[in-house]
């Protein structure tokens, strides 16, 4: 278990490593799944049946892709309630930047899934020999003695082996799908990281530094925030159970948090890492929440979005 934690650990903190573990792990679920799950109904539905297997299981990916990102959460938090700020032009380039940023990351799964059942072949074959386009079923029964009985069979053929020619042509064109969709995927990501970096306003050894501050600040982070949590938990529950004054506790204000709970855009002017490195560096006025046995002014009827962790984990 303690060498499956540090694989994970090694993972999270290479990116492409990162990428590639979660493209193995896609495949080999494909190819379970396949060869456990999928049983082409050989009817009208084979279409349908195919294109859902297809499909569904690369939207689901994308969707859970999403509700595990961490920077979603940093986003989309409290963003009605700042949706005037968002109007301004500047904002909501960058909102959309931060946003095409996390879809590139969700589409990794999705999109393997996509590549290697269009390589295995099973989904494609059964939903193309359930299509009702007369010009696609005539192209594959042309050379058939009967093109008319040919169409009308054309159902059966995934659970009818005999008929292998039609079977390797069905998935031939799956394969070269494939092999079209890995290609197109692998030449606009070279073409984006390409735009990326030729844009960069940093080196390259300084945009290495500046990742590994922000993997190092986002570990230390939780572990702050644990620890600060569990002595405030502590300090309520003595002060409950002994019936005694609590002790003081600063905390972060409301406004505090809102600070350093950005997306930050790295600015050569500021030369700052993070959020917390521009609010540690240049906010002095110390106003910071005392955690005493006072009654807050502040309204306690949260909304419900607050009930989603940074790690897009729900509470159920």
């Amino acid at each position: 278990m303690d060498r499956f934690k540090t694989i994970l650990n090694i993972a999270s903190k290479q990116t492409n490593l990162g990428f590639g573990l979660v493209a193995l792990l896609t495949a080999g679920g494909e190819q379970i799944f396949s060869s456990v799950a999928f049983k082409c109904p050989c009817n009208e539905l084979n279409f349908l049946y195919g294109l859902v297997f297809l499909l569904v299981p690369a939207l689901a990916l994308l969707l859970l892709g999403y509700i595990l990102s961490k920077k979603m959460w940093i986003l989309f938090t409290g963003i009605w309630h700042n949706r005037a700020k968002l109007c301004c032009w500047k904002n909501l380039a960058t909102t959309c930047t931060a946003f095409f940023q996390i879809s590139s990351t969700a589409l990794v799964a999705p999109s393997s899934w996509f590549a290697v059942a269009l390589l295995n072949g099973n989904y494609y074959e059964c939903a193309m020999t359930g299509t009702n386009v007369s010009v696609y079923n005539q192209y594959l029964c042309k050379d058939m003695n009967s093109e008319l009985d040919c169409a009308k069979k054309l159902p059966m053929l995934p659970c009818d082996k005999r008929n292998e020619e039609l079977l390797r042509t069905l998935r031939s064109q799956s394969q070269i799908l494939g092999w079209l969709v890995i290609t197109s995927i692998m030449l606009s990501s070279l073409l984006i990281i390409c735009l990326a970096r030729c844009n960069s306003p940093i080196s390259y050894q300084q945009l290495k530094f500046w990742r590994a501050y922000a993997q190092e600040e986002s570990e230390l982070m939780d572990l702050y925030t644990n620890k600060h949590a569990k002595d405030l938990a502590e300090r309520n529950l003595k002060s409950f159970f002994n019936q005694m004054e609590p002790a003081n506790i600063t905390t972060p204000s409301n406004k505090d948090w809102e600070k350093i709970s950005l997306l930050y855009k790295f600015s050569t002017k500021d030369h700052f890492y993070s959020t917390l490195h521009r609010y540690v560096e240049t906010n002095q006025e110390g106003d910071g929440i005392r955690m005493v046995s006072v009654r807050s002014n502040e309204s306690t009827d949260n909304p419900a979005v607050l009930h989603f962790v940074d790690g897009g984990m729900v509470s159920i």
